[in-house]
């Protein structure tokens, strides 16, 4: 292209945007650039996402599962970057019967980059297979946070807020079937209710259209036995779900 075309176009660039301010396109105009062949297609309008969303959560259902989970591991976000060994994004399979999700790492967790490897995990495994369900053939595994508190404490919520969009874009890019909310945390934030998983488990929830149940955390299970048989109810619904859907 010449010169001169050059400039033309650049004018008439800014005619057009100088006759948008004044009164809003009234008076007709040729199409802009009609005429050029090499001219790009218009790019899609999409709404900005913020400087502080990691990529893998601005276009929710856009981001594998493996992109999520290289941002995981390189994140810094939160302060719990500082103390890690390894970020435990999840495991599982790609669209998933069931979602499982916990609320952060403990300290196996963080030596091996894996979730619920423990003896929660061990025992959250068992569960599972209760109802016909495994994390290597027919579940996805992950937490709220993906680094471990100091101490095995609560996430702080700073913490969890910096973290969620994570959780968020591997729910849109997985769509379960059914999610499971194993303790407190977790259950709170995805039903957004601040009450305890006593009163959260005996209501129906959904989580963004997919059916979500409520139950304790493996861990706290195995320091109270005599939540074994509120767990059991709680699985027990889950497989009703499922074969529902």
């Amino acid at each position: 292209m010449g010169t001169s075309s050059s400039l033309s176009e650049y004018w008439r660039l800014l005619d057009l945007a100088e006759d948008y301010l004044r009164d809003g396109f009234r008076r007709p105009h040729p199409p802009l650039l009609a005429s050029r062949r090499e001219a790009r297609p218009p790019a899609q309008a999409s709404a900005p996402a913020g400087p502080d969303l990691p990529p893998a959560a601005r276009e929710p259902g856009s981001a594998s599962l493996a992109a999520i989970a290289g941002e995981v591991s390189a994140c810094t976000r939160c302060a719990l970057h500082r103390g890690r060994a390894r970020a435990v994004p999840g495991e599982g399979v790609p669209n998933p019967l069931v979602l499982v999700v916990g609320e952060g790492p403990g300290a196996e967790e963080d030596a091996t980059g894996r979730p619920f490897v423990g003896k929660a995990g061990q025992y959250l495994d068992k569960w599972l297979k209760a109802i016909d369900l495994d994390r290597g053939s027919n579940c996805f595994i992950a937490n709220v946070v993906k680094c471990r508190p100091p101490g095995n404490r609560d996430p702080a919520p700073e913490e969890s807020a910096a973290c969620l969009p994570y959780l968020r874009a591997q729910i849109a890019a997985l769509r379960p079937r059914a999610i499971l909310a194993a303790g407190r945390v977790a259950a709170q934030i995805l039903t957004g209710l601040s009450i305890g998983v006593g009163e959260l488990r005996r209501r129906g929830h959904s989580y963004e259209g997919i059916p979500l149940e409520v139950t304790y955390h493996p861990s706290a299970v195995l320091r109270d036995p005599s939540l074994r048989a509120p767990v059991w109810e709680d699985l027990k619904r889950l497989k009703s779900t499922l074969n529902d859907a």
